[in-house]
């Protein structure tokens, strides 16, 4: 009987372990270091908010081209995105003065070039400045992270481990090797693996999160294996504890 309690003891403790080249991250990381990073500004999307400021030089003529906020007790980003310009299902914005803007196929940075061309060349503005942002950037992380759920960020680039640091990072049971990342653009749903216990992917387009990105780290074969059997280490120990206490009570 204790051999057969002890044998169901290590069977257990394997189903609950995961091997070390399951959870180190980068495990070729010198082979990825000193190469060129590139960056790369996503495309306005459909349900993208955008913060849009013109000046010129003359200051006072630039106003009627910006929304002015109805709070004077200061600007909160929840604010901001009330009053910022929502992007339409058809790629397009209601500028003041100007009407309606299309900005398919722009980047933010594109956006603003192209606004400052304009109010220049139509004769709107003299030496006018535009800056363009989006403020309502989000990424969603869900699965084996410690802190699930969809967080805002205000960065131009930010990576992918950036993002799942947002998370608190991926638990011991995260299955590092496949990590899924799904992406939207111009309509079309891409989905692609990660390996996080390589470096290849640092060269890829998914080494920089987009807006709206959505991020799945699912469990890895131990913690799958276990959910079926017992929930962890510490509760097969307990179990063990217990039976071989009972057994030896009844067998003295």
């Amino acid at each position: 009987m204790i051999k057969n309690l002890t044998l169901l003891f290590l069977v257990s403790l394997t189903f609950s372990c995961a091997s070390k080249k399951e959870i180190l991250y980068l495990q070729d990381a010198d082979e990825q270091s000193n190469k060129t990073v590139l960056y790369s500004s996503a495309r306005i999307q459909p349900n993208d908010v955008l913060k849009i400021s013109v000046g010129a030089l003359i200051p006072d003529s630039a106003v009627p081209y910006n929304k002015t906020s109805n709070n004077p007790g200061g600007v909160s980003v929840e604010l901001m995105q009330l009053e910022g310009y929502l992007v339409s299902e058809d790629f397009t914005i209601n500028f003041p003065i100007l009407g309606t803007l299309s900005v398919k196929d722009k980047t933010t940075q594109e956006l603003a070039m192209y606004l400052k061309e304009f109010l220049e060349e139509e004769g709107h503005l003299k030496n006018p400045s535009v800056d363009v942002r989006l403020i309502n950037a989000k990424v969603t992380i869900l699965g084996e992270v410690k802190q699930p759920g969809t967080y805002n960020f205000t960065e131009q680039n930010i990576t992918l481990l950036q993002a799942l640091g947002y998370a608190g990072d991926l638990t011991i049971n995260g299955k590092r090797e496949d990590i899924i990342l799904i992406r939207y653009e111009d309509g079309v749903r891409k989905i692609t693996h990660i390996d996080l216990t390589r470096g290849d992917w640092l060269n890829s387009p998914y080494n920089f999160i987009k807006p709206n990105d959505e991020i799945i780290v699912n469990p890895n074969n131990p913690k799958v294996k276990s959910a079926g059997f017992v929930g962890n280490t510490a509760t097969v120990i307990s179990v063990i504890s217990i039976l071989l206490t009972t057994v030896v009570l009844i067998t003295r």
